[in-house]
């Protein structure tokens, strides 16, 4: 049985604790946060306030990182220098400089699993809409677009001003919302050739991070992406991806895969399942990949979600927030 630890008891810990428990062959012995408020919050197991001391008392296989953005570099290198297998939530880092440490990280400790939470690749509709690409059935991929339209009032920020801070959150609406989407663009998409892209603040927050972004993706293979994400929205709409390929056109929208048949009319393929009362985006697949992820460390398999695999979203961020400050296109570094 896997012994696993959790450090961050905010938000998004309430979706990796019961994953956590609903594994038989996982057992959840500590967890950290540095509010002593949070003790109860997990009674069965072992409280800390100090993440190094927890790693130092307990004999851990895996720990789940569930922490602001800028802690996720110096906390992910201490699990793995402690020989701990490490499920890490997005982002990988702050910047390309941080991420790219985490991958040289995972490469000398090639016996220490470093799996990052890019959840939306084990949602149904991307699985299926990932072999239908896959299969050539449609031809080459012309065109993906990635939208983002989403709602953060200012409290969000107030309540955890690291959040509109630069050197605590590494950006805006870009890393924190919208790098899943991001992320299965260019999965779709293949390797990057160019970036041409803007950031904005459209609201009138006082943060440093930006609450806007756009951009045009040039793939190698000759597609086009296009991206869109905002914070400045009045709500919380779906997002959406889209996938053109040369004889048909498919189009993920409120968690379900539709597809454009030869009459004009939409065909829906397949539906994401949901978790009940949890925020709509959250989906089901966090409990599927951190299930996989422990299967993986049991088996002794990399059938995850990897370091390498995550930077590629991070270069991208660094490459538009470079385009807009330079108003160029910039070729993206393989």
């Amino acid at each position: 049985m896997l012994k696993a630890a959790l450090i961050g008891l905010g938000d998004i810990s309430t979706i990796h604790l019961p994953a956590i428990k609903a594994n038989p062959n996982v057992e959840l012995i500590a967890v950290c946060d540095l509010d002593e408020g949070a003790r109860n919050i997990v009674p069965e197991a072992r409280f800390y306030t100090d993440y190094q001391e927890m790693l130092e008392s307990e004999e851990l296989d895996v720990v789940h990182i569930c922490l602001p953005h800028y802690l996720h570099n110096p906390v992910t290198k201490t699990c793995v220098e402690k020989g701990v297998h490490v499920f890490l939530e997005k982002p990988l880092g702050l910047n390309t400089e941080e991420a790219l440490e985490i991958v040289e990280l995972e490469h000398n400790h090639p016996d220490i699993k470093i799996c990052v939470c890019f959840q939306n690749r084990y949602n149904e509709s991307f699985e299926m809409l990932q072999e239908i690409a896959q299969s050539g059935e449609y031809g080459k991929i012309v065109g993906i677009k990635g939208l983002v339209a989403w709602h953060r009032p200012k409290s969000y920020y107030d309540v955890k001003p690291w959040r509109g801070q630069m050197k605590y959150a590494g950006g805006g609406v870009m890393i924190n919302q919208a790098l899943h989407t991001m992320d299965l663009m260019q999965l779709l998409g293949g390797r990057i050739e160019s970036i041409r892209g803007n950031v904005d603040q459209l609201l009138d927050y006082e943060i440093e991070v930006e609450d806007s972004a756009s951009a045009r993706i040039q793939f190698e293979n000759g597609a086009t992406g296009l991206f869109f994400a905002t914070n400045a929205n009045a709500v919380n709409s779906s997002v959406e991806l889209q996938v053109i390929f040369e004889k048909g056109k498919f189009t993920i929208k409120d968690s379900i895969l539709t597809r454009v048949n030869e009459d004009g009319m939409k065909e829906e393929l397949v539906e994401d399942a949901k978790v009940p009362g949890t925020k709509f985006y959250y989906g089901a697949s966090h409990k599927k990949l951190i299930h996989l992820f422990h299967q993986c460390i049991e088996d002794g398999t990399n059938n995850y979600v990897h370091a390498k695999d995550a930077a590629i979203s991070i270069q991208m961020i660094d490459a538009i927030r470079k385009s807009s400050e330079s108003k160029q296109t910039v070729k993206m570094e393989g």
